[in-house]
């Protein structure tokens, strides 16, 4: 981490963040139901928490957390949305932003404000979940990265905006993630719809590729195999990555890289109580626990993301590399939910084209 390549380490980390593939462990297989003081999680591949830290939960409630993976964001929340009223397990950690309304609307949660809120948290809340449904956890932002090393050698001004990618000052430099294909992709499709419209937002993806954009399955293959500081060989030196990855490029003291804010899509984490639960009591408990300064302080380390709380620090490079957007970019849930597959299906064409 103090190389302009990313450790091992930390790239693992980071690729499960950013692809929600492969779990940190396997799960062991269940043994039916739960007893009294067991209360069973539902998440995504790419959750982990440290040891101590479960260990915690289970000393201060009384209940033991069972973690159980089902794929990535979207494939969790089609998961808990098909078995309403009979879910696989207590709570869910994991639904985004994007997805949140399809939970929402299937009836797959119980309504629930934890009894203690930090402060900075409520900023994260999902719009028009009056009924708190969705408890926010963590938040990181998909935005434009580039490599300032490059830009420096070259001596050419580097991008700011979304309007400067298509310009020919930067013909062939950027590499994305598919938004069909990926969770970031899907994130920086959304905030050019943010950015230009219903009417405007195709028509700048034209630009794009005509402007030599390469699109790829993933963020691991844009990052790691395109990108000029993912530690490869890489030669396009604008990427579509994290507000965070910043902090994983650091060398002599100073970042190799910049996430341009003005280009990001926020991208906001949830935990709920699921409907039929058999430990409603301990699912609520769980969801109190995920606001603790034990876990939020956990998070940036431990899956590469921001907690909502603003009651605890951040590691050192992240305070000084990992800057946030003051604005993100933003699309109103209920509008992706009506929208996404429209959307993708025009993406698509005009990537083909």
């Amino acid at each position: 981490m103090r190389t302009p390549a990313i450790t091992a380490t930390a790239l693992s980390a980071l690729v499960l963040s950013a692809c929600g593939s492969t779990p940190a462990e396997p799960d062991a297989e269940p043994s039916g139901k739960s007893d009294d003081k067991s209360v069973v999680l539902l998440t995504h591949d790419s959750f982990t928490l440290p040891k101590e830290v479960l260990a915690e939960f289970k000393k201060k409630t009384g209940y033991t957390a069972e973690i159980r993976h089902a794929g990535d964001g979207g494939e969790l929340t089609t998961k808990i949305a098909m078995d309403t009223g009979n879910p696989d397990g207590d709570a869910v950690f994991g639904v985004d932003n994007t997805f949140a309304s399809r939970a929402i609307d299937e009836g797959a949660l119980e309504a629930y404000t934890p009894s203690k809120v930090p402060a900075g948290v409520s900023e994260f809340d999902l719009p028009g979940d009056e009924e708190h449904f969705l408890t926010p956890v963590d938040n990181g932002s998909v935005c434009v990265n580039i490599d300032t090393e490059w830009f420096a050698e070259k001596k050419l001004a580097p991008p700011e905006s979304l309007d400067d990618l298509a310009e020919p000052a930067y013909k062939d430099l950027l590499v994305a993630p598919g938004a069909a294909t990926s969770t970031p992709g899907m994130a920086f499709l959304l905030a050019t719809i943010a950015e230009y419209g219903e009417d405007g937002w195709e028509s700048y993806w034209g630009k794009l590729m005509d402007n030599g954009a390469k699109i790829v399955d993933g963020w691991d293959q844009a990052y790691y195999s395109d990108f000029t500081q993912g530690g490869g060989k890489g030669a396009r030196p604008i990427v579509v990555s994290y507000d965070s990855s910043p902090a994983f490029t650091v060398k002599d003291g100073k970042s190799t890289t910049k996430a341009l804010l003005d280009t990001c899509f926020r991208q906001v984490e949830y935990a709920g109580v699921l409907k039929g639960a058999d430990h409603p009591e301990g699912a609520k408990a769980l969801i109190d626990f995920m606001l603790s300064d034990s876990v939020q302080g956990a998070l940036p380390e431990s899956m590469y993301v921001f907690p909502v709380s603003s009651s605890v620090k951040l590691p050192a490079d992240w305070a000084k590399h990992a800057e946030q957007p003051a604005e993100p970019l933003s699309v109103d849930p209920e509008e992706i939910e009506d929208n996404r597959e429209a959307w993708l299906a025009t993406w698509s064409d005009t990537i083909a084209q």
